[in-house]
């Protein structure tokens, strides 16, 4: 105040502002309300309420201005009711917005702002006071879901046609998602290698498996490598929209192609059965098939064998089910292992006389 002459002073005490008239002073302060102060050389400070600093009612005048920055406003009210000369910088501010738009655009960048309404015919987004329109072709929005439902939520999108004479803004969503499953595509197969486990959703099952999205990728997951039953389907293992853990098989980068195991399968079985059973020893099986030259029995740890129609019964027989039933549990000894061939045969003759003291609860 010292510094002050008195010219100076006398200037600020006849200093005129109009309703209407453009002034620029220094912010000196900026409140929790969002209410700029500022000062203007004048016998009262101005105030830019944070309705009259943008068209977008979002903004934070904090997040664009700060205390000690030139400002330039527009005079609204000479007193606002407590003093302060009243003034807007929304036309103003729309203004440097503008420059900013057409830079962003320019440069091709993506926008990330809030979905201010929603019609039949698409998505209006707001960038600080700028109307763009998104038609529903552009949205990228699943038909599961009501386009209503984006009202008050952020969208990315680029600015696809500007055309400032018609006032004519169309922006795409879509085009950022392909974007974005393209950048994934790529990553997911520069990275790809055998043995990598992943996280799915399994999008859709058949009678041979299931299909597995990764980040946008499908993989196949054969039923052989969902589990080593071989009565299983794939609807009995994984359903439609479950989230599961899967590992890479084998896959194809050139045709896209990735085969998956699921992270469930468990050890193999007969890696299992080799380390724990030998030739001759005796074990307790349930009869699950039969075929005019044996039956096919299954092991308690899931492993299936032949007992050949020689190895039945002591008792020349024509066919299996002369002796034996579906689902009848016996005793057979184990008479080959076929480690090649993953295959084991198995005689219930070499111990007849026992099968009958066996029943479904000793399995």
């Amino acid at each position: 105040m010292d510094n002050i002459s008195f010219e100076e002073l006398l200037d600020q005490t006849l200093k005129e502002i109009k309703i209407g008239q453009t002034v620029t002073g220094s912010i000196i302060n900026i409140n929790s309300q969002g209410e700029v102060f500022v000062d203007l050389g004048y016998k009262a400070d101005g105030i830019i309420p944070k309705s009259e600093f943008s068209y977008n009612q979002e903004d934070n005048p904090a997040d664009f201005v700060k205390v000690g920055d030139k400002i330039t406003a527009t005079v609204i009210k000479l007193n606002d009711g407590v003093g302060n000369v009243l003034l807007s910088a929304k036309k103003l501010n729309l203004k440097v917005a503008k420059e900013e738009f057409e830079n962003k655009v320019k440069n091709n960048e993506i926008f990330t702002e809030k979905v201010t309404s929603v019609s039949d015919k698409g998505l209006v987004v707001d960038y600080r006071g700028i109307r763009i329109f998104i038609p529903l072709s552009l949205s990228g929005i699943p038909r599961s879901e009501k386009p209503e439902s984006y009202k008050g939520k952020k969208v990315s999108f680029r600015v696809t046609e500007y055309d400032e004479e018609n006032r004519k803004i169309i922006g795409s969503i879509k085009v950022v998602l392909e974007e974005e499953k393209k950048a994934n595509e790529d990553k997911f197969w520069n990275n790809i290698e055998v043995g990598k486990m992943y996280k799915g959703i399994v999008t859709s099952l058949s009678s041979y498996g299931a299909f597995v999205d990764i980040d946008g990728i499908q993989g196949l997951l054969h039923i052989s490598g969902m589990t080593w039953e071989r009565d299983k389907k794939p609807s009995d293992i994984v359903q439609v929209g479950q989230e599961i853990g899967v590992k890479v098989q084998e896959f194809d980068k050139e045709n896209k192609r990735v085969k998956l195991e699921y992270d469930k399968k468990g050890p193999n079985p007969w890696e299992i059965f080799v380390e724990n059973y030998n030739v001759n020893d005796v074990v307790t099986v349930k009869v699950v098939k039969f075929m005019p030259f044996g039956a096919f029995v299954r092991m308690d740890n899931g492993i299936e064998g032949l007992v050949h129609i020689s190895q039945i019964s002591e008792r020349r027989i024509a066919n299996p089910d002369e002796v034996l039933e579906i689902g009848q549990v016996v005793n057979a000894k184990i008479i080959n292992i076929d480690l090649d061939n993953k295959k084991v045969e198995l005689s219930i003759r070499e111990i007849e006389g026992t099968s009958s003291e066996i029943t479904e609860e000793n399995l």
